[in-house]
């Protein structure tokens, strides 16, 4: 396996914020073949990074037969939109890295958990928009020539995801990300940005999330529905927020945040992924 930490270069970033990759080596025992990759976004409420939700998650996609990256991306007090940049950079370089790593460019997927997954459905529904590929050339580097389909994603995988900032937003993501920008605040409510263009989606929640509500996805899938884009979505009928796996894999350390019903979701999203 090729593991790599690759320090993001994008426009705003913090030091802390890496790249982790994780590469299916081939030796001369082992057929050569491209492989499709899952870009992993932790979730936190933009103030931290959920450990629970990152290499333990990658290390199950790898093992489907994907590659896996992480995006450690700048928490508070970073704001909009470096963690985006962020993204869309880790976009780009791992396109940029395709035919020597052997991933399929068309078929990276961008998973996100909680406020991870609000980064990763805000990468889909502003992949084309004029204002970010002019703020990502502007840093230059890499970003310098970046088209738009340098950094769409092919699918979105989303987790128990922050979405709206409406009446069942999770106020603190939203207040870490932009502040007291209430037009902001608006503009990154995703269930308003949703577009034709939008990547289709596979997301899951629980029903009793007291933290994030599962309006955050009904909202979501409401407007991807309306937009015609093909969507995949799960509703588990109990379970706390932050879930990750589910399993005591990725349990923390009170034991909590295990539900065994919804463990399902993982192999759900394989089944999903081999259909893109």
């Amino acid at each position: 396996m090729i593991y790599q930490e690759i320090p993001v270069l994008a426009e705003g970033s913090s030091p802390e914020a890496v790249l982790v990759v994780y590469i299916q080596n081939y030796s001369t025992e082992m057929l050569v073949q491209e492989r499709p990759l899952v870009v992993l976004c932790p979730g936190g409420g933009y103030n931290h990074l959920s450990v629970r939700e990152a290499e333990s998650e990658a290390l199950q996609f790898l093992a489907m037969g994907y590659h896996a990256a992480v995006l450690k991306y700048s928490v508070a007090p970073a704001k909009f939109p470096t963690q985006l940049c962020e993204l869309a950079w880790a976009m780009k370089y791992l396109r940029s890295k395709a035919s020597e790593w052997h991933i399929v460019s068309d078929k990276i997927v961008v998973q996100g958990s909680s406020a991870g997954g609000h980064l990763a459905a805000s990468l889909g529904v502003f992949w084309n928009r004029q204002w970010l590929l002019d703020k990502l050339r502007a840093g230059g580097g890499l970003m310098a020539d970046v088209t738009a389909e340098d950094i769409k994603p092919n699918g979105m995988l989303l987790c128990y995801p922050v979405i709206t900032s409406g009446e069942f937003a999770h106020r603190g993501s939203f207040e870490k990300l932009a502040g007291k920008d209430v037009q902001l605040w608006k503009t990154l409510s995703l269930e308003n940005q949703v577009t034709e263009d939008t990547p289709p989606a596979f997301l899951w929640h629980t029903f009793t999330d007291g933290s994030v509500p599962v309006e955050n996805s009904l909202l979501f899938v409401s407007a991807l529905r309306r937009a015609n884009v093909s969507t995949e979505f799960h509703l588990y009928p109990k379970g706390q927020h932050g879930l990750a796996l589910g399993s005591k894999l990725t349990a923390s350390a009170d034991g909590q945040h295990m539900q065994k019903e919804c463990e399902s979701w993982i192999s759900l999203a394989a089944t999903w992924l081999k259909q893109l």
